[in-house]
C-alpha cells in the first residue's frame, strides 16, 4: 500500500512528557487513565501531527490492541489455511482502499502506524494494517453475516424529552472478546480544519463508531442486512468520522454522506443540537435514503425504515428473520413507558435486559436491547455539549459526564486530574449487586469453557441462565457431540419453548432434533 506524502514530518521528532506512570503530554496534548478506568485523551493539529501524536501517547494501547485483535481473530479462525487465505483475500479486495480514503485520514492513520507493533510485519506494513483495520467492521460485517454489530440507537426531543432539547442514546454491541473491551479511550480532536469533536474508541482507531462535535452535532452507527461487495469503498467509521468533523447540522451531514462510497449497508443516527431533532442517514453500496419519522422520538435498530430502502427484499428478510424488529419494537415500548426523557432514563433504557412487556428471556439474547455485550454506550445532550460514557462491565458501571465546552477550553495538562464532571455522573446499575449477575457470569465462564471441547455440566449451565434459548442449544450441541442423543432432544425441545433470537438459530434447533430422531431411531 502506497504512503501517503507527508512534506512535514518533523512531528516525529516530538517526544512525550511523563507527568505520572498513567499520565503524559506533548505540548497541549494530553493522555491519561480515568480513575473511572477509562482512558482520556486529546489531540489537536495538522492530520500527520494529530497521528503521530495519538500513536506517541496512547502507543501501548495501540499495541495492546492489536495484540488482542489478532489473538481475537485467531481463535474466531482457527484453520491457519483459512487465516491465510483470509489474509490475501482481504489484501486484494483492499488493495484499492487507499483511493477511498481522504488524504486527510491517510496522513493520520500514517501518523498514528510509526507507534503500531513490530510483531506483525507477516500480516502487512504498520500503515497497510492500521488501513485495513479501519474496514475490518466492513469486512466481518458483510463476510460474516455475523451482526457482530447488532446496536440499538434512539433520540427524543420537544414533547419527548423532559426539558424539550434533544437526548441521543445508544449501545455499541460490538464484541470481540472481553479484553478488547477492556481498554476504551475518550477522545477529544481538535483539528486544524473542521470541528473540534469526541469519539470514544479503542486504540488505533481513528474512526468514529459514536461521537459529538461541538456545534451538537451527534453521529452513532448501525449494521444493516448487506450483501458481500465486490470492491473497496470508503469504511463506514471513516464516513462517520467526515461527518462528525465537518457537518454542524443534518444537512451537511446527509450531503457528505451522500458523496462517499461505501462497502456496506449501514445506518447513520445523527442528531443535531441546530435543528434540535434527529434523522437516520440509511446507505447501502448502491443507494441512500433519509428516515425522519415526522415524531418527537426516533429508533434505530439494525433495519433500514426508509421509504426505499426500507422495501428492498433484504431488509425485509432482515426485518423477518433476525432480532431487530423485536428490539425495535421493545425500544419503543420503553420510550412511550418512561417518557418524557432525561439523560437518566435514557441510560435506564440502555440497560433494559427484558423482551416485551418485561418478560424474561433470559440474559444475554440478542432480542434485549441490553444483551450483555456492548462495548460501550453512550447518551448525548447536544444542545448542552453533555456527554455521559458508560465504564465497565459493558453498560452496567457508572456513566461519567464530559462537559465539551470545558474540555475544549482546558491549555494542556499541567498535572493529573480528573476531568469528567463528578457532579453529573449516573450510579452503576444495582443489577451488578445482584444474585442474577453473578449466575450470568457463572453461565458465561461455563459456555466458554464448553466452546473450547471441557467437560461441563450441561444442567449446570442452564441452572446459570434457565430462561435463556441457547443455554439450551449449548447443552443440546454438547450432548449431541457425545451421542446422547434422547438427552439432547430434551434440551432442544425446551429450547423450542423459549424466545429465539433469530429465525437462523431456530432452524438449527429443528435441524438438530430431526437428526436426535434419525439417530435414535424414531
Amino acid at each position: 500500500m502506497e504512503l501517503p506524502k507527508v512534506a512535514d514530518q518533523s512531528a516525529l521528532n516530538l517526544q512525550r512528557k511523563n507527568i505520572d506512570s498513567t499520565c503524559y503530554t506533548i505540548g497541549n496534548n494530553w493522555f491519561r487513565k480515568s480513575n473511572s478506568g477509562l482512558y482520556e485523551m486529546y489531540v489537536e493539529g495538522t492530520p500527520f501531527e494529530r497521528g503521530v501524536i495519538n500513536g506517541k501517547l496512547s502507543g501501548e494501547l495501540i499495541r495492546s490492541q492489536e495484540d488482542i485483535f489478532v489473538a481475537q481473530f485467531s481463535k474466531m479462525v482457527p484453520s491457519t489455511t483459512y487465516l491465510h487465505f483470509l489474509k490475501y483475500f482481504i489484501g486484494w479486495f483492499n488493495r484499492d482502499l487507499p483511493d477511498h480514503v481522504q488524504d486527510e485520514f491517510k496522513q493520520e492513520i500514517y501518523g498514528e502506524s510509526f507507534s503500531a507493533s513490530p510483531n506483525y510485519d507477516y500480516i502487512g506494513t504498520n500503515y497497510a494494517r492500521l488501513m485495513n483495520y479501519h474496514a475490518a467492521h466492513d469486512i466481518g460485517h458483510a463476510l460474516q453475516g455475523m451482526m457482530l454489530v447488532g446496536c440499538t440507537s434512539f433520540g427524543t426531543w420537544n414533547t419527548d424529552s423532559a426539558d424539550s432539547s434533544l437526548i441521543i442514546g445508544r449501545n455499541f454491541d460490538f464484541y470481540m472478546g472481553d479484553d478488547f473491551a477492556r481498554d476504551k479511550m475518550v477522545v477529544f480532536y481538535n483539528p486544524s480544519a473542521g470541528h473540534k469533536f469526541m469519539f470514544v474508541t479503542w486504540g488505533g482507531f481513528t474512526g468514529v463508531v459514536s461521537g459529538m462535535n461541538e456545534e451538537g452535532l451527534t453521529v452513532t452507527i448501525n449494521a444493516a442486512k448487506t450483501s458481500v461487495p465486490t470492491g473497496a469503498a470508503t469504511p463506514v467509521s471513516l464516513v462517520a468520522r467526515e461527518i462528525l468533523q465537518y457537518a454542524k447540522n443534518i444537512d451537511e451531514a446527509t450531503k457528505i454522506a451522500k458523496s462517499r462510497k461505501m462497502f456496506v449497508s449501514e445506518s447513520f443516527l445523527v442528531g443535531s443540537a441546530n435543528d434540535n431533532k434527529a434523522v437516520v442517514i440509511e446507505k447501502t453500496p448502491e443507494g441512500m435514503d433519509i428516515y425522519d419519522p415526522k415524531e418527537n422520538f426516533i429508533t434505530c435498530t439494525n433495519h433500514f425504515q426508509g421509504p426505499e430502502l426500507g422495501k428492498l427484499s433484504s431488509n425485509l428478510q432482515q426485518v423477518n428473520e433476525s432480532a431487530s424488529s423485536y428490539r425495535y419494537e421493545r425500544l419503543r415500548e420503553l420510550l412511550k413507558e418512561k417518557s418524557p426523557n432525561t439523560p437518566q432514563k435514557t441510560v435506564e433504557i440502555l440497560r433494559d435486559r427484558g423482551g416485551l412487556h418485561n418478560e424474561d428471556i433470559g440474559l444475554g439474547n440478542e432480542k434485549a436491547i441490553n444483551q450483555l455485550i456492548a462495548h460501550h454506550a453512550i447518551v448525548f445532550e447536544p444542545k448542552k455539549r453533555m456527554v455521559w460514557v458508560s465504564t465497565s462491565p459493558w453498560q452496567l458501571g457508572q456513566f461519567v459526564a464530559y462537559d465539551l465546552k470545558k474540555v475544549f477550553e482546558m491549555k494542556g495538562l499541567e498535572t493529573d486530574h480528573e476531568i469528567y464532571d463528578s457532579a453529573q455522573t449516573i450510579a452503576a446499575d444495582t443489577f451488578l449487586l445482584t444474585k442474577a449477575y453473578q449466575d450470568f457470569n457463572t453461565y458465561r465462564q461455563l459456555r466458554d469453557q464448553m466452546k473450547d471441547g471441557k467437560e461441563v455440566d450441561p444442567d449446570a449451565l442452564i441452572a446459570a441462565n434457565p430462561q435463556y434459548y441457547h443455554s439450551y442449544v449449548l447443552a443440546g450441541d454438547y450432548t449431541f457431540k457425545k451421542k446422547n442423543y434422547s438427552a439432547a432432544k430434551k434440551y432442544y425441545e425446551t429450547a423450542l419453548t423459549k424466545v429465539i433470537a433469530t429465525k437462523g438459530e431456530e432452524n438449527h434447533i429443528r435441524k438438530q432434533l430431526e437428526l436426535c430422531n434419525t439417530k435414535s431411531g424414531k
